[in-house]
């Protein structure tokens, strides 16, 4: 059974100036351990799109399911969702800039209410990511673009998560760099399993996905 399911899945934003339709009928399938990309040229749902997998938004019509739950109408129950099954990566890192590193990967799970060992879990999600002990106390203006990347990368990971969403997670990166984390991201692809699920607008990240799905004015396209 996919892990992520959209079954003529709509969604219309009104506006003085008229509705936006930002998706329009779609209907896709991602499977447990794929790692897909979603491309398309601004403005044409992947945002959105992305948005709807990782319950942040409801569509406005069709049926969308995510780790075997229907997300329609489950209200309160989607932050549980967002929590316990999906990983989230963003291009802005969105680290909490008073927290340590350590800190900022272990706050995850002092929001599920782990009762102990968050520190060891975080610290050992850190190492797996290619992060030195050494930066563990560091904040993340004391860290480079790339590690501040990584430990965001730790920090969806650290509850292990069904799968990872990854709003283009090497847009504010140099190329080096960019390369690294994409290396990282088909590591725990390949060797942990875990199904990746990426908007991008650069076209050599196809190397690294089993497939891409091209948005245009919010439809797939071949």
């Amino acid at each position: 059974m996919p892990v992520i399911s959209f079954e003529h899945v709509s969604k219309i934003y009104p506006l003085p100036a008229g509705d936006v339709v930002a998706l329009d009928g779609v209907d896709i399938a991602i499977d447990a351990g794929e790692f897909v990309l979603v491309m398309g040229p601004s403005g044409s749902g992947k945002s959105t799109l992305l948005n709807i997998m990782g319950s942040l938004d409801v569509p406005t019509s069709g049926e969308v399911t995510i780790a075997e739950k229907r997300i329609g109408g489950m209200d309160d129950d989607l932050t549980l969702l967002r929590r316990d099954h999906i990983g989230f990566v963003f291009q802005q890192f969105n680290l909490i800039p008073l927290l340590s590193v350590v800190e900022n990967v272990e706050y995850p799970l002092i929001l599920k209410g782990r009762p102990n060992g968050t520190r060891e879990r975080a610290q050992e999600v850190l190492e797996a990511v290619g992060i030195a002990e050494s930066h563990f106390t560091h904040t993340p203006g004391e860290l480079s673009g790339g590690q501040q990347q990584r430990v965001a990368i730790a920090r969806a990971l650290v509850n292990d998560p069904d799968f990872l969403l990854c709003d283009e997670p090497t847009g504010n990166l140099d190329s080096k760099t960019g390369t690294a984390i994409m290396d990282l991201l088909g590591r725990m692809n390949r060797e942990e399993g875990k199904t990746v699920v990426m908007v991008t607008h650069d076209p050599r990240m196809t190397d690294y996905a089993d497939r891409t799905i091209r948005l245009v004015d919010g439809r797939v396209v071949e």
